[in-house]
């Protein structure tokens, strides 16, 4: 019998973005013949803690961890492995295999397609802004140019241009890569949020999208949803849970910051990994100001 799937997010203040992840868990119940639980790492319930106390009271003692996340940024990186490593300690001979995070792959960048063509006809032209989280780690914030990059390749026609920009901790901002869009002659513009469900910062690039078209309405500014619980995702964690059983998993080691010395990010070469505290876990001992 193959171990079971625990889902691992990282929270949301955003109701409907739990409700998301909520339905997601289950329609991956309804994909294997496994136990299959899911849990954050902060900001809402479910907490991990009590994903793993299900998986460990049905006599699971081997667990298949995926990252519910797009890029390998500190979340995937340092912190649930950290938290993985907490219920270890309050679990003593859980084991766990870890999967990569979701993106990039090609089921994604078709999902990201189905969303432009939901506000996007194929007659109409049109500049794509492709807007990520946002990170003060530079592997993760590449890999949202690298996706923009893979998206425009194969459908340049009909997109004049795809454009990356961040809603948080990194440059170009949404206002930015908008006025990057129009300086470069489109008329009209998909702002397309690079976010697996709903939640506090997709509502912020709707938000910002809308203020910059409200100054430039010769500008059409148009907003596509966030990819969502579907069974096109299902399939790529399908996918990340068959490797993380069968396969060397490994991030991105060679531009990591915390492996090698980067430019500006020295002194977090060798930084300790350490989880987040979550409000409904027992060893919380106080909160973050994250808003996701």
């Amino acid at each position: 019998m193959k171990p079971p799937l625990l889902l691992v997010g990282h929270g949301t203040r955003d109701d409907d973005g739990v409700a998301e992840f909520g339905k997601f868990v289950e329609r991956l119940r309804g994909r294997l013949p496994v136990d299959v639980a899911g849990g954050f790492i902060e900001l809402s319930p479910p907490p991990l803690t009590e994903a793993v106390a299900e998986l460990w009271g049905r006599g699971h003692r081997r667990i298949a961890a995926v990252p519910i996340v797009l890029v390998a940024a500190g979340h995937g990186k340092g912190d649930i492995p950290g938290a993985m490593a907490r219920e270890q300690v309050r679990h003593p001979g859980l084991s766990y295999t870890y999967g990569r995070p979701l993106g990039p792959h090609p089921t994604l960048l078709a999902l990201l397609e189905e969303r432009l063509r939901a506000v996007l006809p194929p007659e109409e032209e049109a500049a794509v802004l492709l807007v990520g989280r946002g990170s003060t780690d530079p592997d993760a914030n590449s890999e949202v140019h690298k996706v923009a990059r893979l998206f425009w390749e194969g459908r340049e026609e009909g997109l004049s241009t795809v454009e990356p920009a961040f809603v948080s901790l990194a440059r170009p901002s949404v206002a930015d890569g908008l006025e990057r869009c129009r300086l470069l002659g489109a008329r009209r513009v998909v702002v397309l949020p690079y976010f697996l469900f709903p939640g506090v910062l997709p509502d912020r690039v709707a938000d910002e999208a809308r203020a910059y078209a409200a100054e430039h309405p010769d500008l059409d500014v148009r907003c596509a949803d966030v990819i969502g619980d579907c069974d096109g995702l299902a399939d790529v964690v399908l996918e990340r849970y068959e490797e993380a059983l069968v396969g060397d998993i490994r991030m991105n080691c060679d531009t990591c910051v915390y492996r090698i010395a980067m430019p500006g990010f020295e002194e977090r070469v060798g930084a300790p990994q350490t989880p987040h505290h979550h409000p409904d876990d027992p060893g919380h001992g106080h909160g973050h100001g994250h808003a996701h």
